[in-house]
């Protein structure tokens, strides 16, 4: 256990004691406290004290033990405090008891999150997105809200659709869910319409924990001039830019929301739509802080956050970002240890980012078909379609027919078999080089290598 108290906050800003308890599933508790703590600060208060405690198991009444709580409420009272943060989900009834006890607003982890969201939202869709995950969030938790209203102060949990939902009553929030997520329904259903119509570009998603620097990337890939602050949740809404990919073209580069421990499942089912990019894109760019103390544990919940989308075994290139805030260069050998193909670069200096473009093209390569498309000599459309999506390599023309040799994306097969007159195998030397392996000469054209 350990208690520290830190000094008084200004008159404008709220203060909060934070707290943090340890079960025994967890193991990096401390970076779980600091990462707290610049939740607690993004949100705009001030930190007057924090609390930790070991546990087996949290108390099914109040979280943290009897004594605990008396500890907490004395600190609370010593330095005034507005609120208490707890760094674990709390259930309503716990947050209830703990409120009485301490005569203050409680709020846990998740509640900080949609905070900030509520406050960082700029579009209409991200705002949609917010005041859903907040409403669906807080439902269970009106009684609780309601029976200490006259008593809290606005502030950090209550802003936005948080002041909404304190003054109408639970039909009405009800009600307000159900439209929200009709009206997301159609957001996403537009948005869905929106990156189909990309499908002629190869689509590259970035993607990472927040602040990892998925924006400063952005900006240095594409010149683009996208906000990139260090801060969490820098960036609510997705941002596309034309990347001219050496020896490719253009692509198309996507920044998406930042992912974090613990993600709120409310906010990641609100930001479907936020999130389409990523789901629809060729190639996952995952975005990884090496300068942290917890980097491996932040990869891991980003691959969490991709599962729980459905999309966790999409291709991806790992880079490890911020190489030039290391101190201690064993760390970033030891995450090299653990993902021996991730691309060491700083988005911040442009150390090593010429190895993105490399790694990225690499990748996009390995979902290419080498072709040989024989068609009517006449059909100028197929032509031009191959020549539009593919590189063509050769052409040969005899009295009625073509033949071109083509290096195609798999995507883009479809385009060429809705030619009733084309005649699409493997290009023979492919064919050869995969002859060994497949035993199979006339293996369908979909599992060509």
């Amino acid at each position: 256990m350990s208690i520290t108290s830190d000094r008084k906050q200004s008159v404008d800003s709220e203060s909060a004691v934070l707290v943090g308890v340890k079960l025994a599933q967890h193991d990096n508790f401390d970076e779980d406290l600091e990462e707290l703590t610049g939740l607690v600060e993004t949100a705009g208060a001030e930190i007057v004290g924090r609390v930790t405690q070991r546990r087996q198991a949290p108390d099914p009444a109040t979280y943290v033990g009897h004594g605990k709580v008396e500890e907490i409420a004395a600190i609370v009272e010593a330095t005034d405090a507005d609120v208490v943060i707890f760094d674990n989900d709390l259930a309503p009834g716990q947050g209830r008891n703990l409120e009485k006890a301490f005569g203050v607003k409680v709020l846990d982890r998740t509640e900080v999150i949609l905070d900030i969201f509520s406050t960082r939202a700029q579009t209409h869709e991200a705002r949609l997105a917010v005041e859903l995950a907040q409403l669906e969030y807080s439902l269970p938790r009106l009684k609780r809200m309601w029976t200490h209203l006259s008593r809290m102060k606005m502030g950090v949990g209550m802003r936005g659709p948080g002041e909404k939902q304190l003054e109408t009553d639970l039909r009405l929030v009800e009600r307000r869910i159900t439209e929200l997520r009709r009206e997301l329904d159609r957001v996403l259903k537009r948005k869905e319409r929106e990156v189909a119509a990309r499908r002629d570009r190869m689509t590259v998603s970035l993607v990472g924990y927040t602040n990892a620097g998925k924006s400063t990337l952005l900006n240095r890939l594409t010149d683009a001039s996208v906000l990139a602050e260090d801060k969490l949740f820098a960036t609510l809404d997705t941002r596309t830019r034309r990347w001219m990919l050496p020896g490719w073209g253009p692509v198309l580069l996507s920044d998406t929301v930042g992912f974090i421990r613990d993600l709120p499942h409310e906010l990641i089912a609100s930001f479907k739509a936020t999130l389409e990019e990523a789901r629809q894109a060729d190639l996952l760019l995952h975005v990884a802080d090496a300068s942290n103390p917890a980097a491996l544990e932040q990869i891991k919940s980003v691959y969490g956050v991709l599962a729980e989308l459905g999309i966790e075994e999409k291709d991806t290139v790992l880079v490890l970002n911020k190489v030039d805030r290391l101190d201690d260069p064993a760390r970033l050998e030891a995450l090299r240890g653990r993902y021996p193909n991730a691309v060491p670069i700083s988005a911040h200096t442009g150390e090593g980012v010429h190895r993105v473009a490399g790694a990225v093209s690499d990748a996009l390569s390995h979902d290419f078909l080498d072709l040989e498309v024989s068609f009517d000599a006449a059909n100028g459309k197929l032509l031009a379609t191959l020549a539009q999506y593919g590189d063509v390599l050769s052409r040969t023309f005899t009295e009625d027919r073509a033949v071109v040799h083509v290096r195609l994306a798999r995507k883009y097969l479809g385009r060429v078999q809705e030619h009733a007159d084309a005649t699409v195998r493997p290009h023979p030397a492919a064919e050869s080089r995969g002859r060994d392996a497949a035993h199979d000469e006339d293996a369908p054209i979909g599992d060509v290598a």
